[in-house]
């Protein structure tokens, strides 16, 4: 958790709409921004590619039910006889002006989230208790947070309070021929195989009486897409990085198939 990198090269991100200038936006104007999307359409990697454009440092956190603001913010450790201070994720970030990512913000703990309020307004400040010290993010920082609305239970739904602190901005899975080029770019998958592939994602995307508890994502069919490339047969691919990670139902899982035996 909270890994700082500065990539090397442009991690690759196709647009599907103004995302990009907004995010651009967003940064310039100083203003932390949600973004909300289905698993694997694609939240995580236009942050990545952001990071690598705007030339800053990426710290990224996966925010679950046992994440503390402890976690985030830092901790004394004992280190050779000596108590040292040790900065979270969070506090990295503040002081490196990176852009701090919190992946599926509607699982965090509420004071976790509490902790980032200040961050959000016209403050942009970290309270760190334990340490006693108050830091103020610098122009480059930006914090970003995604989560799946779709996927929200009842008990994890964001405080109206915490949604109008951020700019918001919606991501789908791409268009056809951009989730084609996806594939055959990310993958090396020849474009047959990939046109199906994305075909078989659309009928199983639309069928709604399935009772998926989320449907194929672009990310799974990247994982299908990269087995067909290293020589396993589409229907054995297919099964093992599309139907076998949906669902441990054996019948809808010779249901999915049979759909995959009609496309492939």
């Amino acid at each position: 958790m909270g890994a700082l990198d500065i990539a090397t090269e442009l991690p690759w991100y196709h647009p599907v709409g103004g995302e990009i200038a907004l995010f651009e936006h967003a940064h310039q104007q100083h203003l932390p921004l949600m973004i909300k999307g289905p698993t694997g359409c694609g939240k995580s990697r236009l942050v990545e590619h952001m990071a690598a454009r705007l030339g800053r440092p990426l710290v990224t956190v996966a925010a679950h039910d046992d994440t503390s603001a402890v976690d985030l913010l830092g901790r004394y450790l004992v280190r050779g006889g000596d108590t040292v201070w040790q900065d979270g994720p969070v506090t990295r970030a503040v002081r490196q002006g990176a852009i701090l990512y919190i992946d599926e913000i509607a699982e965090a703990r509420s004071d976790v989230v509490v902790v980032l309020h200040p961050l959000t307004d016209h403050r942009r400040q970290l309270y760190v208790d334990r340490s006693d010290e108050v830091l103020t993010a610098g122009p480059e920082f930006m914090l970003v947070v995604s989560f799946n609305p779709g996927y929200q239970g009842s008990l994890k739904e964001l405080k109206p309070s915490t949604r109008q602190r951020f700019l918001g901005l919606s991501l789908d899975f791409p268009p056809k021929e951009i989730e084609v080029e996806v594939l055959v770019r990310e993958a090396g998958v020849p474009e047959g195989p990939a046109r199906k592939l994305v075909a078989l994602a659309g009928r199983l995307r639309s069928l709604e009486t399935l009772g998926l508890a989320e449907v194929p994502s672009t990310r799974l069919l990247v994982g299908a897409s990269k087995l067909i490339t290293a020589g396993m047969p589409a229907r054995e691919a297919c099964r093992a990085g599309i139907v076998e990670p949906l669902t441990d139902d054996v019948e809808l899982i010779q249901g999915l198939m049979d759909v995959v035996n009609l496309v492939f």
